[in-house]
């Protein structure tokens, strides 16, 4: 693992790491908030799952997370979006390739050999970040945007007990019933729909929920509203009883402007689970 900066953020550290990644066969970058309180021994941690298009920066930079993480003594952790590098596949569609990763370990050429997102962020980042940072990995929560929302929502309820709590900005709630989904699916996993619904957070809400409490805010000005779904995960969620909060917020959009707007509460949100005993 390579340094590439640290700097004095809310007290804190705000730093950004390389490593070589097996899962991925190239080199990731990840952003890491540690606070202040990380100098005297571990942390929770909040993750933070990213859009399309989007890096580790665009969170690190835009969402207005750090000050609030800060004031609740949690970590925050930002991984990037897809394998990246000259040998790594890529597609001119701005929703396939590098960049689009859609959190899913992919079956498919020529995507399988580096797009494997799910055992990163499932499995390889976070034995990384116990190892190598004062993270106390027994009190993990997850959140993100679009994409990230999507792939928030199908690894908390896919692993059980690993997050103690759940958000989402705007999620990619059903992605096998919409073009934000079956593309992508079909070109990272195949025509065989039967092995899409493991990534799929409407049906897998339907199949076993979330044993904890889940949050999930969408824009009514959402440019992207039909992709989206939310009807579908409000509706599965709210057909097995899951605790949870499903809001519709007027006037919001897509942008970041409505993912910092609401920052304080998604990460308030979090430290509730996180510190409860």
């Amino acid at each position: 693992m390579q340094t590439v900066s640290e700097n004095a953020c809310f007290g804190g550290t705000q730093g950004v790491y390389t490593h070589a990644s097996q899962a991925c066969g190239c080199d990731m970058t990840f952003g890491l908030f540690l606070p202040e309180e990380a100098r005297g021994g571990p942390v929770p941690v909040l993750w933070y799952l990213s859009g399309l298009t989007c890096t580790h920066e665009n969170a690190m930079v835009k969402a207005g997370a750090q000050g609030w993480a800060a004031e609740q003594g949690i970590a925050l952790v930002f991984p990037d979006t897809s394998p990246r590098g000259d040998g790594v596949a890529d597609d001119d569609a701005y929703d396939l390739g590098q960049g689009a990763g859609f959190y899913v370990n992919a079956t498919q050429a020529p995507w399988a050999p580096h797009f494997r997102m799910w055992d990163y962020v499932a499995e390889e980042l976070p034995a990384l970040l116990g190892a190598e940072f004062p993270l106390d990995m027994d009190r993990q929560a997850i959140t993100g945007h679009s994409m990230g929302g999507h792939g928030a929502l199908t690894l908390a309820m896919s692993l059980p007990g690993r997050f103690r709590s759940v958000s989402a900005f705007a999620p990619i709630c059903n992605p096998t019933g919409g073009d934000w989904g079956r593309k992508q699916f079909a070109a990272y996993l195949g025509a065989d729909e039967s092995g899409w619904a493991a990534h799929d957070a409407s049906l897998l809400m339907a199949e076993r929920g979330f044993d904890g409490p889940v949050l999930v805010d969408t824009g009514t000005s959402d440019q992207f509203l039909d992709l989206l779904r939310p009807e579908t995960l409000a509706q599965a969620a709210f057909a097995r009883r899951q605790r949870g909060s499903f809001r519709m917020q007027p006037g919001y959009d897509h942008s970041y402007f409505f993912i910092s707007t609401f920052m304080e509460e998604h990460v308030s949100f979090h430290a509730e689970a996180l510190w409860r005993e």
